[in-house]
């Protein structure tokens, strides 16, 4: 875990690799529960004995799942003092490039690509989130995360 006193603290580091997370387990509960949530019960997700014949030799994690982790890993790699309040503001890009397999373990590489002051003294922050999935060298999810702080 990162901490930063303030926000310029953090802002300063704009072209920088920050912070990488925790490793995290997907497992099968995660993957169901993320189904019925969403209404995506598609088999290669959810019926393990199927999945076990189809093109990935086993289930896999949804790719909106890997990306619904993306406030995970920041919380477990990074927090800002005097912030009173940080909100997701959306996405940039995002690709999908490699399969989550159930019972991998994931993290994330989080990289400042900006930080632009906004309105009542917060602050805008662009990020390149990587998601790493152990044992492999290509990112399963590459994302440009925004988020919006206030002091």
């Amino acid at each position: 875990m990162k901490t930063f006193q303030t926000l310029s603290e953090i802002s300063k580091l704009t072209g920088q690799e920050v912070a990488i997370s925790d490793w995290i387990t997907i497992t099968q509960e995660q993957v169901n529960q993320f189904a019925q949530a969403t209404g995506d019960h598609q088999w290669i997700h959810v019926d393990v004995e199927k999945a076990k014949t189809g093109p990935f030799g086993g289930t896999i994690a949804h790719g909106f799942l890997t990306l619904a982790l993306i406030p995970r890993f920041f919380e477990s790699s990074l927090r800002i003092v005097q912030t009173r309040l940080s909100v997701n503001y959306g996405l940039n890009k995002v690709r999908f490039t490699a399969p989550v397999p159930v019972g991998s373990r994931l993290r994330a590489r989080m990289t400042l690509l900006s930080s632009e002051p906004i309105d009542q003294g917060g602050v805008q922050m662009t990020w390149q989130v990587a998601i790493e999935r152990e044992g492999t060298l290509k990112p399963v999810c590459v994302a440009e995360s925004l988020a919006r702080h206030y002091p």
